[in-house]
C-alpha cells in the first residue's frame, strides 16, 4: 500500500490551510480537512486532481476553518464530521464571526467526533484525538493509509503506524504550528490545556511524524519539540524524564 498524498491550499484573509488528503494508489477517493474559505477554488482543485470528496473533517469551528464547509458539502454530498462540543458554532456560524469577515453559510454537521473514534474514510484510517486548548472541542486527525482489506492497527500500538508500517500524519488544526502554537486568547482558549494537548501528541507519536497545521508551513513533531520557543517547559519535562536516575547511573 502506498502512503499519503496531502495537498495544501492556503485560503481566505486569515491564510488558513485547507487540505485534500488521499491514499496514493487508491483511485479517486479523497477527503478534505478544514475547508475554511474559497469553496469554489477547493472544488476546482478536487476536480483537477480527479478526486471525489468522500468526507469533510473539521478540526475546530473557528470561522477561518469552516467558512467553506457548506458550499463544499452541498456540491459534493460529502458528510461533515465536526467536533461535538462545537457543533452549534457550525450550525450558527455568523454569530461567532468577527466584524469584517464573511458572510459564511451555516451547516448542520452529519456526524460529531469527540476524540477516541476511529474512522475509515476514502481508503484512509483516521484516529481522532481530543486536543483542546485553542478551542474547547478541538480535535487532531492522525491519518494513515488503511491496510488492504481491513482497518489499520488499533490506537495506541507502538509507533502509531498503519498496517504496512506507514507512520501517521497529523492534521493538527490550530494546536501546533512551525515555531508557534495556537492562540489561547479567544473564548474557550486555555494555555495549560493547550500545553497538555501538545504534550500528549509528543508522547504518543514519533519525532519524525509530519504535522500539517492550520496555518503556516508543514513541520514535524521533533522539530517543534526541539526548537519551538513556546514548548520550552515541555522540552524541560522531556529532558528530565530522559535523564538517568542519579542513584542508578553507572550501575
Amino acid at each position: 500500500m502506498s502512503g499519503l498524498d496531502v495537498r495544501s491550499f492556503t485560503v481566505g484573509p486569515v491564510q488558513e490551510n485547507a487540505y485534500i488528503v488521499r491514499c496514493e494508489g487508491a483511485g479517486k477517493r479523497a477527503l478534505i480537512v478544514d475547508p475554511g474559505d474559497e469553496g469554489e477554488r477547493l472544488l476546482r482543485a478536487a476536480e483537477a486532481l480527479d478526486v471525489e470528496i468522500e468526507a469533510i473533517l473539521i478540526t475546530h469551528c473557528h470561522f477561518d476553518h469552516i467558512g467553506a464547509v457548506a458550499p463544499v458539502a452541498q456540491a459534493t454530498g460529502a458528510p461533515v464530521y465536526c467536533p461535538e462540543i462545537e457543533r452549534g458554532v457550525l450550525a450558527d456560524v455568523m454569530r461567532w464571526v468577527p466584524p469584517g469577515f464573511g458572510p459564511f453559510e451555516s451547516y448542520e454537521a452529519d456526524h460529531t467526533v469527540a476524540g477516541g473514534e476511529r474512522l475509515s474514510l476514502a481508503g484512509l484510517d483516521i484516529e481522532v484525538i481530543f486536543t483542546p486548548g485553542h478551542s474547547p472541542g478541538h480535535v487532531t486527525y492522525a491519518i494513515a493509509a488503511s491496510r488492504p482489506g481491513g482497518e489499520g492497527e488499533t490506537a495506541g500500538e507502538a509507533g502509531r503506524t498503519d498496517g504496512d508500517g506507514h507512520e501517521r500524519a497529523l492534521l493538527s488544526g490550530d494546536v501546533l504550528f512551525q515555531g508557534s502554537v495556537g492562540r489561547v486568547d479567544l473564548p474557550g482558549g486555555d494555555w495549560a490545556t493547550l500545553e497538555r494537548s501538545i504534550g500528549s501528541l509528543l508522547e504518543a507519536f514519533p519525532a519524525e511524524t509530519t504535522v500539517y497545521p492550520g496555518h503556516m508551513a508543514v513541520t514535524t513533531l521533533g522539530r517543534e519539540r526541539d526548537t519551538n520557543p513556546f514548548l520550552a517547559e515541555l522540552r524541560s519535562a522531556v529532558h528530565a524524564t530522559a535523564a538517568p536516575d542519579a542513584t542508578t547511573a553507572g550501575s
